[in-house]
């Protein structure tokens, strides 16, 4: 089965065909750093982690642009608040955005491109698109024109006059067309500011991504990704600038995943309502909210429970003991038995269907599930080989998804555990049977239960 991706431009799934065979160029909008991240950038950052790690597993060669917009009305607000630079600002939160994107498993980016790094070549589209005549300067400000761009909307599927509604624009009476967004904003007093053709400023927001994609990925380019609340007006207005300019498709497939809903409302730092990743990463493992967020379609909203991210850690310990389960064995990965091989099929077919994650990772534990019949007669040379070749492939198809990489899941129990399980085996080869039933307290005291089978002792977390 090929690949499919929903692609909100056509509003279908459609054959993934990349420009290049066997390469896939891939863009996908970062964070403003003014602030800590939050769960919704975690959402969209392992979206788009497990995207580029799956095209990866299917064999393609992936290169993967996302950006930092470090120039913005609220990182200068933030700074001026502070008495420091915009450039202290944005660099102290990229820093606290790699710490809280590390956290979570998030694979760096080929390119990491800064805003303000590419002001040359922002000022460069500009040019291109006030010489083609669908942008014009007014007193040092420069503004693209909509009603040269007959495509505009189409991303959204709004209509012009449904455009004059809902737009992040700023009211200017100076515009030909209230619709009009800028490029370029003349300097204001204590903004950062650089100069340019039309006097010394600062680029608009959509212009960035349209310069820094076309720098690093060319004029076309294979995937474009993002949250859904970027579709309108962000990329709406990438689109309409990078086509004007280039007179070519920009991106071939528009991928955008849905909000995380505190209740039923969108969370937003305006309201006041956000989870920070630093601190659902010291109350949940890392790979439990990989796998809660993984558990419902990245296209669809996903509303926030602790108690489902509590389920999603307590689903990591099936995982946990095969781990531990296969470790025991000295037997080296080989061939997936015959009888496990419909579970990677039914994975791939999963991950081939749009991303489906929660049909993915329902392959993945019905895998875990058949394997625990192996764990029941680990006595047999035959069960013990299965289960390491099966453990492996778990590992294997889970590594697409981003999960079990961080070591915290598939870690064995502490060194305390393991000399009290080895004192408790040598009490009981003494028969000393109440030695052994105190060491057995003692083990379950730190969150262990042990059962003894022909093949040795079991270890489990106990819930």
């Amino acid at each position: 089965m090929s690949l499919s991706v929903h692609n909100t431009l056509t509003r279908k799934e459609e054959d993934f065909v990349p420009l290049v065979p066997g390469e896939v160029r891939m863009y996908v909008c970062g964070v403003t750093v003014y602030d800590l991240c939050h769960i919704g950038h975690a959402r969209s950052a392992i979206v788009f982690d497990v995207i580029r790690r799956y095209l990866a597993f299917k064999g393609y060669r992936v290169t993967f642009v996302k950006n930092f917009t470090d120039v913005d009305d609220r990182i200068i607000k933030r700074a001026n608040a502070e008495g420091v630079s915009a450039r202290e600002i944005s660099e102290r939160y990229i820093a606290e955005f790699y710490r809280d994107m590390d956290a979570i498993g998030i694979l760096r980016g080929d390119v990491e491109p800064k805003a303000t790094d590419h002001i040359e070549q922002m000022i460069r589209l500009i040019e291109q698109l006030v010489t083609a005549g669908v942008a014009y300067v007014v007193e040092g400000d420069v503004y693209f024109e909509i009603s040269k761009f007959p495509a505009y909307g189409r991303l959204s599927g709004k209509n012009l006059d449904e455009l004059l509604a809902g737009a992040r624009v700023e009211v200017d009476e100076r515009k030909r067309d209230p619709r009009d967004f800028a490029l370029w904003k003349a300097a204001k007093p204590g903004e950062p500011s650089w100069p340019s053709p039309w006097g010394d400023g600062r680029p608009g927001w959509h212009i960035e991504c349209s310069a820094m994609a076309m720098e690093y990925l060319g004029s076309t380019f294979d995937v474009h990704g993002g949250g859904e609340d970027l579709v309108f007006p962000h990329h709406e207005c990438e689109i309409a600038q990078s086509e004007a300019a280039t007179r070519k498709t920009f991106a071939r497939y528009w991928v955008h995943n849905g909000f995380v809903n505190l209740g039923a409302e969108k969370m937003s730092k305006s309201l006041g309502n956000t989870l920070l990743i630093r601190e659902l990463v010291k109350r949940h493992d890392p790979d439990a909210l990989r796998l809660w967020l993984l558990g419902t379609h990245y296209r669809h909203p996903v509303e926030f429970s602790e108690e489902r991210l509590n389920e999603a850690g307590r689903a990591l310990e099936r995982f946990s003991r095969l781990f531990r389960e296969a470790a025991r064995y000295a037997w080296p990965p080989g061939p997936v038995p015959d009888a496990l091989r419909q579970f990677r099929l039914r994975f791939e077919a999963a991950m081939d269907d749009d991303f489906n994650t929660p049909q993915a990772l329902g392959a993945l534990f019905d895998l875990a599930r058949a394997l625990y019949e192996h764990v029941e007669r680990t006595e047999e040379a035959d069960a013990q080989q299965a289960l390491v070749a099966g453990v492996d492939e778990v590992k294997r198809l889970g590594g697409a998804l981003g999960l079990f990489a961080s070591g915290v899941t598939v870690a064995g129990p502490p060194a305390e555990v393991d000399r009290l399980v080895s004192e408790r085996s040598d009490a009981r080869k003494r028969r000393d049977w109440r030695r052994s039933d105190e060491l057995r307290d003692e083990l379950q005291k730190l969150g262990w239960s042990v059962e003894d089978t022909p093949s040795g002792p079991r270890l489990t977390p106990r819930r």
